[in-house]
């Protein structure tokens, strides 16, 4: 992308960056992807940590509730949430409830429903976990099933392999290829699955891909139903402006539920870089939808 182009796109995204909370749209609601960058409890140097793995300070997790209040969002998909009992400090449990997958890695996938939102849980997506004998897991998915005003809306959190940014899938240069190879057909399974039911459904999380126009992975996820690409045409402004890597796509009815222009980025007010690593390297990522009526 040539720096005019890049520019104009991260201007056509909104930041937030303080300010006065957004107020909810008693009609509509607010849906939310953010990574939570190794949210552990564990003490650093714990085994099951990398060396660049920075446990939070009290401090960071009361900045992150901050701008989880400001964020305001009905429901937010997590990622690399590793310690329940610090969810609940950034999202109080008597605003939201709190899902987490049940697969025993340290960067589990997580859902954050606001409490007057009811939630049907189905089972974890695990075949999301293509891991081969003798590695490390991959992490599952989240399922669940919104019900807001009488209208429902079906929601899988994923976080994806990371490793194969772009390009063909056959890349033997990046072993991550593989594996994120191996993801698709699970997720094109799920699609087709809630296509034939003929329900509203969104795909969300950190897809650790860059779903650009022409890209292989989003023409496999689009095989069996189109989908409504939030983050598709811009840039993210998050720490100084990066592709998006963060998504939300919607399929069946809810396609035209996304509201168009609608695509925010709550940019954190810090900007120093060791502050990335004490709050997160992702922003939180959102979109609205208007439901109608059940």
């Amino acid at each position: 992308m040539s720096g005019r182009a890049r520019a104009i796109a991260l201007a056509s995204v909104l930041v937030l960056a303080g300010g006065p909370a957004f107020a909810a749209d008693p009609v509509g609601i607010k849906i939310a992807t953010w990574n939570m960058d190794w949210l552990t409890s564990r003490p650093a140097g714990d085994p099951a940590l990398p060396d660049d793995a920075s446990p939070k300070l009290d401090a960071d997790i009361a900045a992150l509730a901050g701008y989880a209040a400001q964020l305001q969002a009905t429901a937010v998909a997590l990622e690399e949430v590793d310690d329940s009992a610090l969810v609940a400090r950034i999202f109080p449990p008597d605003r939201y409830r709190v899902l987490i997958t049940s697969d025993r890695v340290v960067q589990r996938v997580a859902l954050a429903v606001r409490r007057d939102v009811t939630v049907t849980r189905h089972p974890d997506l695990a075949a999301l976990d293509v891991s081969r004998a003798g590695r490390r897991h991959l992490r599952t998915g989240l399922d669940a099933t919104l019900a807001i005003g009488g209208t429902s809306l079906r929601v899988l959190a994923v976080h994806l392999k990371s490793g194969c940014w772009e390009g063909p899938l056959t890349d033997t240069h990046r072993a991550a290829c593989a594996d994120l190879a191996a993801q698709l057909p699970v997720l094109q399974a799920w699609i087709a699955a809630r296509e034939a039911e003929g329900v509203a459904f969104v795909v969300l999380g950190d897809f650790n891909r860059r779903l650009k126009a022409g890209d292989v992975f989003l023409a496999g996820l689009q095989r069996d139903a189109p989908l409504a690409v939030a983050t598709a045409g811009h840039a993210s402004p998050c720490w100084g402006g990066e592709d998006f890597i963060d998504q939300i796509l919607a399929g069946g009815p809810a396609r035209s539920w996304m509201q168009p222009d609608s695509l925010r980025v709550l940019v954190y007010r810090e900007t120093s870089p060791d502050m990335k690593e004490h709050l997160s390297d992702h922003c939180p990522v959102s979109v609205r939808f208007s439901l109608p009526p059940g």
